[in-house]
């Protein structure tokens, strides 16, 4: 696919056990993305918003024709050392939010291929026929003591370190980053999502809700299912199909907005 592009249903909820949202989002037809903010007086909102407002102020270049791809992909890398920059900057400014941080997992697509940047535990999932597979790797305490076989995927459940980050954007400079490109074809659906859903959730029960042909729908209830669940925190949910002409324009969600 020399030209393709994002159709996209998205959702933001705040739960039944939080009294605000520090989940932010975007989407577009080519860019998404998903953070989950933390850190108290608000600094976990405020933390998101700034991750997801940077980015959309860079859809523009990300998405000029004339940019190649080594270029793009430096540009992401790089805008999150503005992002984290800038919460530097705001969190010296207000001590209220010292030690704020946030997530970001976001996704680009452009001449048929897709860019994943990653940090923290907000994940990319992706949909292609039957086969479901998570993108990202999550960057907590809990997935280093499953990769090193310390703990089985038994005892991770209610592990008391189950959200304990060990990447976080948080204007420390310190962060280490993935970067992945994927070829993409047109039978691809993506999934962007905040630990609210997947850790409520098993992968089972995520495929089978994001199976559903209506996009929407499937948004819908992957959003019910976490209700059903208890929603103990934030949940965001971005869907995304591949389509070969742009259609959705830019929008924000949840604290971004």
């Amino acid at each position: 696919m020399s030209k393709s592009y994002f159709a996209v249903s998205a959702r933001t909820a705040i739960g039944l056990a939080r009294s605000g949202n520090e989940d932010s989002a975007i989407t577009g037809s080519s860019l998404l993305a998903v953070a989950d903010g933390m850190g108290g007086h608000a600094g976990g909102e405020v933390a998101s918003r700034i991750a997801i407002t940077t980015l959309a102020g860079m859809v523009p270049v990300l998405t000029a024709p004339d940019i190649d791809t080594d270029s793009i992909e430096d540009l992401l890398l790089n805008s999150l050392h503005t992002i984290d920059g800038e919460i530097a900057r705001v969190a010296s400014d207000e001590i209220e939010l010292r030690g704020m941080g946030t997530t970001l997992t976001a996704l680009l697509i452009r001449d048929g291929r897709v860019a994943l940047l990653h940090v923290g535990d907000s994940r990319c999932y992706r949909l292609r026929g039957n086969t479901f597979e998570q993108l990202t790797h999550d960057h907590t305490v809990l997935q280093e003591l499953l990769d090193s076989g310390t703990i089985s995927m038994s005892e991770a459940h209610d592990h008391p370190q189950r959200s304990m980050l060990t990447q976080v954007l948080m204007g420390e400079g310190s962060v280490a980053p993935v970067l992945m490109v994927y070829e993409v074809n047109s039978k691809d659906r993506f999934l962007l999502c905040s630990d609210g859903l997947s850790s409520v959730l098993t992968e089972k029960e995520i495929k089978s809700l994001l199976k559903k042909s209506n996009r929407d729908e499937a948004v819908v209830a992957l959003v019910e299912a976490t209700y059903v669940n208890g929603a103990p925190d934030n949940v965001t949910v971005v869907v995304a199909d591949v389509i070969e002409e742009e259609k959705h324009a830019v929008q924000l969600l949840g604290a971004a907005q």
